[in-house]
């Protein structure tokens, strides 16, 4: 009759015993030098070696020729008790012997000697599964017990057990195995049973066991059951229904892209070649964390993560991807994966989970939205040097905010203008020849210049200024009688390259900001408290307050309020923000159509926030 593989290797011996040498070396000393104790509780996830190590005790004490704390497994006591024979040693099942009943008769019994062997021991798996009652049963017996008598427990849940039977009891913690001895106990069991495991092949199944030897051995004998040639990776992804390492890792390519309908076409694919969605989400999720703890721990991660994945691979998904997007990434896989058991329809659910992996808008959680952040902040860090966002290097669809942001972009660069002049609006068009006063104008989103029959007229007869010069020369200054509304473009143009980009943008804008001036108060007139937030910084207002101290002449103070500054009566000293022209004039400062491009300027800052940077 064939027996599983995990039944067939069970560890015989201390010394076969894997991964748990801080544990089995104690066990053997003890037995060497006979200071055993009377309750043993052993602790640890499924299938690091509990049971084995409790039924390795009960043959050693009881060995009449034990090796070096070993049994020897050859003398009657050894194969009574191995083969059931010996009463004396027992083996419980607490999950259907939890009563206060059982625990009564197990106590009445334990006072009587053994007949075939030293001491009558009591193996009690899954512990933590005893009544109340029925640990308060085996508390007086766990304390005072007869010398011929021997309790090991066994629990996977610790915490479950009372503290007046921990305090009875030496604990030892079992740990789980490492993948490395995972895989080379399954080589070796591999051998001895004549299967063509490779390398490759060992290594996954020791991934897949999670840390279990149980869970290793039966993968193995899962996927060895009527192959005849080699048991590879490929093989063992087929036999399993998983997806393999290579397409996950182009799966998470596709989702760093924003890539929705790739990522949807691939699972489509691998749904219909049989592999189980449960299992792609999870071997996602591992991916995921691995590239978690790699960024959060690059110097002592390498012992947390899984493996299963080369350098370059980790690297190149690694560049693509921040740790706020992973941490996004790895909790909304961590919910989809909870929720598939009760799902109606799981392929629904796990295409769901993609869309909303691909694009960050659509989850609402405090991950998704701290994702969405970060990625504004990468967004505006990169976008005046003319880069992609982590991500966003490959040819892949944009997603919803880059098509609304692509959109919308004509009303966010053109008012910024830095290194090729703007057209001029349509208003200033009208003229049949170029004027001096044309080269060295500012884009067409501040003041036009003055008439030539100005007075500042002889000024810009002079020979014009280099464009990018920083600093132009200064107007001459005025007279307190004359008027200073021509000295405006000159000190916009004087905050150039001395403000940072994103406040200059408002501060050129005559739709944003205006100013007035009154004796020595320099008041900026903005047009909602969104400009008034961007332009009224401490630094911000220290640097116009020079530059208006150099351009004006005069020094002054600059204050920042929100509204639309008074009326000024036409020659007027007071109208800084608007050139001088005639009473019969059109207001050049807003033309036909300029205050729709307002509104949608301002809906954009709104909804991105703080997506206009500084140089």
């Amino acid at each position: 009759m064939y027996q599983a593989l995990y039944r067939k290797w069970r560890p015989r011996a201390f010394d076969d015993v894997v991964g748990q040498s801080h544990i089995t070396e104690t066990l053997k000393r003890q037995v060497q030098e006979d200071r055993l104790s009377h309750a043993y509780l052993f602790t640890g996830t499924r299938g690091t070696g509990k049971t084995s190590c409790a039924k390795i005790l009960a043959r050693a004490v009881n060995c009449q020729r034990p090796v070096d704390g070993n049994p020897c497994n050859e003398c009657p006591a050894c194969k009574g008790i191995e083969d059931g024979s010996v009463m004396e040693v027992l083996e419980l099942d607490a999950a259907s012997n939890n009563g206060v009943d059982q625990v009564r008769a197990l106590r009445d019994e334990a006072i009587y000697s053994p007949a075939a062997v030293a001491k009558r021991v009591y193996i009690v798996d899954e512990v933590h599964m005893l009544s109340t009652p029925a640990f308060n049963a085996l508390l007086k017996i766990l304390e005072e017990p007869p010398e011929h008598l021997m309790f090991i427990l066994a629990t996977t849940e610790l915490h479950k057990v009372p503290a007046t039977i921990k305090s009875r009891c030496q604990q030892f913690a079992f740990k789980r195995l490492s993948p490395a001895d995972i895989a080379g106990r399954l080589r070796y069991v591999a051998g001895e049973e004549g299967i063509p495991l490779t390398e490759e092949g060992a290594a996954l199944l020791s991934r897949l066991a999670d840390g279990g030897m149980r869970d290793g051995l039966s993968l193995l004998d899962q996927c060895a059951a009527g192959r005849e040639g080699q048991l590879g990776e490929a093989e063992i992804l087929a036999a399993l229904g998983l997806a393999g390492n290579l397409e996950t890792a182009a799966l998470l390519k596709e989702i760093a892209h924003r890539d929705t309908g790739a990522a949807l076409e691939r699972i489509d694919r691998l749904y219909a070649a049989g592999k189980d969605v449960g299992s792609l989400l999870n071997e996602l999720a591992a991916l995921v964390r691995d590239l978690l703890i790699r960024k959060t721990a690059p110097r002592g991660g390498a012992g947390l993560m899984a493996g299963g994945y080369d350098e370059q691979t980790l690297r190149s998904l690694s560049e693509l991807l921040n740790t706020p997007r992973l941490a996004q990434l790895l909790g909304q896989l961590q919910r989809t994966g909870a929720d598939l058991g009760r799902s109606a329809n799981r392929r629904v659910d796990a295409e769901l989970c993609l869309i909303r992996l691909c694009d960050e808008s659509l989850d609402d959680s405090p991950a998704g939205l701290n994702a969405r952040m970060a990625r504004l902040e990468e967004l505006a860090k990169l976008g005046n040097m003319g880069a992609r966002p982590s991500g966003e290097r490959g040819q892949a669809p944009a997603s919803q905010e880059e098509k609304t942001a692509s959109k919308r972009e004509p009303a966010l660069e053109t008012p910024t203008g830095q290194d090729v002049p703007e057209p001029r609006p349509s208003v200033s068009t009208e003229k049949t020849e170029p004027s001096p006063q044309e080269e060295e104008a500012p884009p067409w989103d501040m003041e036009p210049p003055p008439p030539p029959e100005e007075p500042q007229a002889p000024v810009r007869r002079d020979p014009p200024p280099p464009v990018r010069r920083p600093e132009p020369p200064a107007p001459p200054r005025a007279q307190a009688s004359a008027p200073v509304g021509g000295s405006w473009p000159g000190l916009v143009e004087a905050l150039r390259g001395r403000v940072p980009m994103g406040e200059y943008s408002f501060l050129s804008n005559p739709l944003m900001v205006r100013g007035t001036m009154d004796g020595a108060l320099l008041t900026l007139w903005t047009q909602n408290e969104l400009v008034k937030g961007m332009i009224s910084k401490p630094g911000i207002l220290a640097v116009v307050s020079k530059v208006a101290q150099e351009v004006l002449g005069a020094p002054c103070r600059v204050v920042v309020t929100v509204g639309v500054p008074p009326a000024q009566s036409p020659g007027s000293a007071a109208a800084v923000g608007v050139q001088e022209r005639g009473s019969g004039e059109p207001d050049p400062a807003e033309p036909e159509g300029e205050v729709d491009k307002l509104d949608e300027l301002l809906a954009f800052g709104e909804q991105f926030g703080n997506i206009i940077t500084e140089e």
